[in-house]
């Protein structure tokens, strides 16, 4: 088996290993995807943009022209030198494709395989993990202390410190994708340059999307039943311009999350996996009232949940000046029934 572990995957990166000249580089953080493919690209080649050097292949290509993989994987680069190919899996299934390569890897080309989420049993991923001249290196939602490593990172590249404050701030703003994550802590360092430290109001100005932010918190209030705490964040989303429309949007989308969450927590799987296979998946700073919101529903009542804001939907639209009453009344409800115990 040559499934990489989470945790040993940029060690790889660093430093891949010759034996496994075929790579898979699949998840569902897709800017850290990005990221390690283009880092394997430049451990792979000396010059990413001459193309007799960095063959690219198109994904859905190959599944018309399977042969062509191990060709291009065979080829002897016109100038001499290291050579790689790229594929950027799509749409269509490229496993034989894959599959011909491995019968006959090359020792002098890496084959680097782009993809999104793949399932445990996709052939593409099975493929990969199951054969040694193959490496399969998953890419997840960074953890807190990825991202703190992130933070350290690009704050020793501006010549900056932050502050902790600042960095309790900044967490809670990143962490779905390696690549948004890290082009916002760059925006920040820009921010403040000619600056010794960045402070939390640093961050505020420049990182911060408020209306998310009180998105997210308006909609965790209600599912996680703290009715006390819903007018007030109710109220912050309204002033970051959030229209009653798009508070209650948000909320279907919650409570859609949660019903999918909840069938899966049902069917026996752990809920920190449930978090991570969520869509998006969960943030680590809304963990702890999103797992209050698993434990109070049942999904029956979160279906329940689900019409009631649909028919709040279809009243504010009849009734135009009412939508605010109508929005809070609404989410002042559903606060009070995740309570209940029935």
């Amino acid at each position: 088996m040559t499934a990489i572990k989470a945790s040993d995957v940029d060690r790889f990166i660093a430093r891949p290993d010759p034996a496994q000249p075929i790579v898979l580089v699949f998840g569902p953080d897709a800017g850290l995807v990005r990221e390690r493919v283009d880092a394997l690209v430049r451990a792979s080649v000396d010059d990413p943009d001459d193309p007799f050097a960095l063959a690219r292949i198109e994904g859905d290509e190959l599944a018309g022209n399977p042969a062509r993989l191990v060709e291009e994987a065979h080829t002897v680069p016109l100038f001499g030198g290291r050579r790689a190919v790229l594929v950027k899996a799509g749409t269509r299934n490229i496993a034989s494709a894959v599959e011909t390569v491995i019968a006959s890897p090359s020792s002098e080309c890496r084959v680097i395989i782009e993809a999104g989420n793949l399932s445990k049993s996709a052939p593409l991923r099975s493929l990969c993990e199951k054969t040694k001249v193959a490496a399969a290196l998953p890419c997840y939602a960074d953890s807190e202390r990825a991202l703190s490593q992130l933070i350290d990172e690009e704050m020793r590249e501006a010549d900056l410190v932050i502050a902790s404050d600042a960095r309790v701030a900044l967490l809670a703003l990143l962490g779905s994708d390696r690549l948004a994550s890290r082009n916002e802590i760059r925006k920040l360092t820009l921010y403040a340059m000619g600056k010794k430290s960045i402070e939390v109001t640093d961050v505020m100005a420049v990182v911060a999307d408020a209306s998310q932010i009180a998105l997210d918190g308006v909609v965790d209030a209600v599912f996680a039943g703290r009715a006390g705490e819903v007018d007030a964040e109710f109220g912050k989303a309204r002033a970051s311009g959030s229209s009653p429309a798009a508070i209650v949007s948000a909320a279907i989308r919650q409570v859609a999350n949660l019903h999918k969450m909840k069938l899966a927590l049902e069917g026996g799987d752990s809920i920190e996996s449930v978090m991570k296979r969520a869509g998006p998946p969960v943030h680590f700073s809304r963990e702890r009232a999103v797992g209050e919101a698993l434990r109070a529903w049942p999904p029956a009542r979160l279906l329940r949940a689900m019409e009631q804001l649909a028919e709040a939907t279809l009243e504010m639209r009849r009734n135009a000046p009412l939508v605010e009453a109508i929005a809070q009344r609404t989410l002042l409800s559903i606060a009070v029934n995740a309570r209940k115990k029935a």
